[in-house]
């Protein structure tokens, strides 16, 4: 498998109302708004970020990791009226392990709306006709119902809880682990 050639541009991917895009410096202020806010993050991290500072940090470090194939990250832009909505990435990636995982932050006002509906659509294609992955994962909080329903609804099977992986600086929170094995989404899209 050579993947080299999807790790000198982030690739765009687009969606009927979407287009996944690299992340650049730029976006830092357009995403500190949403990703500094708790009920946004509250199924992400109870620490969220505190300035743009830490926004363009974590850029910097993402960008790093997509040069080193471990990363490959997006901002979601809305086509119609050019707003960024939010940020997906595959993370965790090996190419020697033929595996990713999901991450997905989507602004309060676009949640519930089918936005990542459409971009796992596109995204499946990627991962296991493009990349060739063997394995994607959607590793989520217990009590994200929305998350939960999403990874279902594509067909990942539940693997199981890890309990109390979390600390919010209050209570322990459990982790449910998704996944998705190539033959499962060939079979799908050869049957479904």
């Amino acid at each position: 498998m050579n993947n080299d050639q999807w790790f000198t541009t982030i690739p765009t991917l687009e969606t009927e109302k979407y287009i996944l895009r690299g992340i650049q410096l730029e976006d830092a202020s357009r995403l500190f708004p949403f990703l500094r806010d708790k009920e946004t993050m509250k199924n992400i991290t109870a620490h969220p970020v505190q300035s743009e500072e830490e926004v363009r940090q974590g850029i910097i470090d993402s960008l790093a990791k997509f040069d080193k194939q471990q990363e490959i990250p997006w901002v979601i832009i809305h086509k119609r009226n050019n707003d960024l909505v939010g940020q997906f990435r595959l993370h965790k990636l090996s190419l020697w392990h033929q595996k990713a995982e999901m991450g997905a932050v989507i602004r309060e006002d676009y949640q519930n709306k089918g936005v990542m509906t459409e971009i796992i659509k596109v995204l499946l294609p990627f991962v296991f006709d493009t990349l060739r992955l063997h394995r994607l994962v959607g590793d989520i909080f217990a009590r994200n119902d929305g998350s939960r329903k999403l990874l279902e609804k594509f067909g990942f099977t539940k693997e199981g809880v890890l309990r109390d992986t979390d600390y919010d600086g209050v209570k322990f929170h459990d982790t449910v682990v998704y996944s998705m094995l190539r033959k499962e989404y060939e079979w799908k899209k050869k049957y479904a």
